[in-house]
């Protein structure tokens, strides 16, 4: 076999792992953000300032939020179950440290200071944990879309070949909601009404990017025989095509339908189109096609997994976007994200339970075809994330109570009091300083290039090195320089506030 055919059968015929796996794996992410809030805080508190050095910044943000992430899913992947144990230890151990070591003035009763923190405010207009959530989809694609050709990534979380759940399986649907959080229907301000087609105009714009990406990636892989798994999407297909028409179509259907039901438009959609794979030929077609899968043959056939499962996606997106404008209703305090907190829950578990019964009654998680068990499980575990962030924002915001004059970036600014202002609720004594450096941030502000960067990047390894054949810590150090590299180009560009956004 040939190099390329080597690397094309390392990542096929794979079968994914199981649901408590990946929701084990889930909680790294919020955990790593809390790790790094409470060291930040504790250094307020023994130095009384911030760190203001941004190479220390950056530093302490890549080894806390991102190498935690590349060791759990290389070397310590056979323990980790273990790791949001220690990672959890780790955080109350210095909570405790924070809470012997406040100021004497603040020790009031913890009784005290939980009704005070429940009775605080909030921004409303800011909600972190979506920021957050959008920031860690794209590390953890950036991580595993290099980590999957070396050998110490575990097969299991690679893409399953027809029926499984890997864990790059669930970074396909996280991306498609993490875009619906913050598509145009969603932050369009409701006392602001305007043409029904200006959303869809304004996806056409924002697209193009993505079908230049594309068609630039097919070209590419093509020209230098790059090896390619061809029944993820087909011959000619790929996600970044997906991810276009799945906006495009949404913003259709948004300016038909009212925005407020999304919810019942991707019901419709993932249901119908769950019935024509169970009783129709529908099915047969996706998963098997004409022999040899000869693009002479047709288009849609060369192509049928990532056609065809554009309908599942859309359902996703559109899902999705019902979670975003619920997200945007106005709880201006800790009660009220305590409560929605609770709603999130309730709603991972239904979807919990529907996961199960959708299984039972028709077939297993499939990412190749986008059927309706998929979209449940993509919509279950990408709530459970969310989630997992706003009760570490909470968490944060607590602790910044036990201290005053501490601050967290990206994290919510939490005061006692309000005052009202023009029939809203005004936050009192926000601190209006810069925000320190953060790597969350300035991956932020460059998402779509920090992507990628990161294909750029996994291709050139990939041409230039043996991953098959590595050894654990060569590949250690090839993904830590990857990583690093990536998040510093993001942040040399924060630092000097440059957005290479002009769509």
């Amino acid at each position: 076999m040939s190099q390329k055919q080597l690397k094309e059968a390392f990542v096929s015929n794979l079968n994914g792992t199981s649901l408590l796996e990946i929701s084990a794996g889930l909680s790294l992410p919020p955990l790593c953000l809390l790790c790094r809030g409470l060291l930040l805080i504790l250094y307020y508190l023994h130095h009384g300032k911030p760190v203001s050095s941004r190479t220390y910044s950056l530093l302490l943000d890549f080894l806390v939020l991102v190498s935690p992430l590349l060791f759990s899913c290389t070397v310590l992947s056979p323990v980790i179950f273990f790791i949001p144990v220690i990672l959890a230890a780790f955080c109350a151990g210095i909570f405790s440290k924070i809470y012997s070591l406040r100021k004497w003035e603040a020790r009031a009763p913890f009784g005290q200071i939980v009704e005070e923190f429940q009775k605080a405010h909030l921004d409303p207009q800011c909600i972190p944990a979506v920021t957050v959530f959008r920031v860690y989809v794209n590390v953890l694609t950036s991580i595993s879309i290099l980590a999957v050709d070396f050998p110490q990534y575990p097969r299991r979380y690679a893409k399953a070949e027809t029926y499984g759940t890997g864990v790059m399986d669930l970074g396909v649907g996280a991306f498609i909601f993490g875009n619906a959080l913050v598509c145009p229907e969603v932050r369009q301000q409701p006392h602001r009404p305007r043409p029904r087609f200006s959303s869809l105009a304004r996806q056409v714009f924002s697209v193009w990017p993505l079908v230049a990406l594309g068609v630039g990636r097919l070209l590419s892989v093509k020209s230098i025989e790059y090896h390619e798994h061809t029944s993820e999407y087909g011959v000619h297909w790929n996600f970044f095509f997906t991810l276009a028409l799945v906006r495009l179509a949404a913003s259709l259907l948004l300016a038909v339908f009212p925005k407020r039901k999304a919810w019942l438009v991707a019901l419709a959609l993932a249901v119908l189109y769950q019935l024509l794979l169970s009783t129709t030929s529908l099915k047969t077609f996706i998963l098997h096609g004409s022999d040899g899968r000869d693009s002479r043959l047709g288009f849609l056939d060369a192509n049928r997994e990532g056609l065809l499962s554009l309908l599942g996606y859309l359902a996703v997106y559109l899902a999705s976007v019902q979670v975003g404008l619920w997200l945007q209703r106005r709880r201006s305090s800790v009660r009220g994200w305590l409560a929605a907190l609770g709603g999130l829950a309730l709603a991972v578990l239904v979807l919990w339970l529907l996961l199960q019964l959708c299984q039972a009654c028709s077939e297993p998680v499939s990412r190749r075809m986008a059927n309706l068990p998929f979209c449940t499980w993509v919509l279950a575990h990408c709530l459970l994330l969310l989630g997992f962030f706003v009760l570490a924002d909470l968490a944060l915001a607590f602790t910044k109570l036990l201290v005053k004059g501490s601050s967290v970036p990206c994290c919510w600014e939490v005061v006692p009091g309000s005052r009202e202002k023009h029939g809203k609720a005004v936050p009192v004594g926000r601190q209006d300083e810069l925000s320190p450096p953060c790597l969350i941030s300035a991956i932020n502000k460059n998402q779509l290039l920090f992507f990628l960067l990161a294909n750029v990047m996994t291709g050139a390894v990939n041409i230039l090195i043996d991953t098959i054949h590595s050894e654990a810590a060569f590949t250690l150090c090839i993904l830590h320089l990857y990583m690093f590299l990536n998040c510093l180009i993001m942040y040399m560009l924060h630092a000097r506030n440059i957005v290479l956004k002009f769509w």
